[in-house]
């Protein structure tokens, strides 16, 4: 279950990351930081590895082949930075 504020479903619209942290862009513009440190399996991965991500589910979730990991909206929202 998506998350909804005004009727309107949050998804993810685009991933970034900088040395220490990932950046969630939310399709109602918020912008979401946490550090890497709190994922495991992405703190175990380069940077290479960080950005070969694929957006899943229409916006739901962040899926990480390489690295085995997924991360969803709703975890986004519980634990931001």
């Amino acid at each position: 279950m998506s998350t909804l504020t005004d009727n309107k479903t949050i998804l993810i619209e685009s991933v970034w990351f900088d040395k220490d942290s990932i950046f969630v862009k939310m399709n109602n513009d918020q912008i979401i930081q946490n550090p890497i440190d709190w994922f495991p399996n992405l703190k175990k991965g380069t940077i290479n590895q960080l950005k070969n991500f694929s957006i899943e589910a229409n916006g739901r979730w962040i899926h990480w082949e390489e690295l085995d990991e997924d991360l969803s909206v709703e975890g986004f929202l519980k634990f931001k930075g």
